[in-house]
């Protein structure tokens, strides 16, 4: 899995976890956020990618699914 910076610098974007169709995974967050955000973001953006057992995100984040 490889992790980047997004080029996205929207204060409500978080991040995203991106499987492209050759199976490859990838995590794309925003530079500059604390090291606290990144690892709780991170952590929920591969719980849902993966679709793993864990609690909804918490209010107001949301998960979209693009095909």
């Amino acid at each position: 899995m490889d992790l980047f910076d997004s080029s996205i610098t929207e204060r409500g974007f978080f991040g995203a976890f991106v499987e492209g169709e050759d199976g490859r995974r990838a995590l794309s967050m925003p530079r500059g956020r604390s090291e606290f955000e990144r690892d709780t973001v991170a952590r929920m953006l591969l719980a849902e990618g993966l679709r793993l057992d864990a609690p909804p995100l918490p209010a107001p984040l949301i998960a979209s699914r693009l095909a």
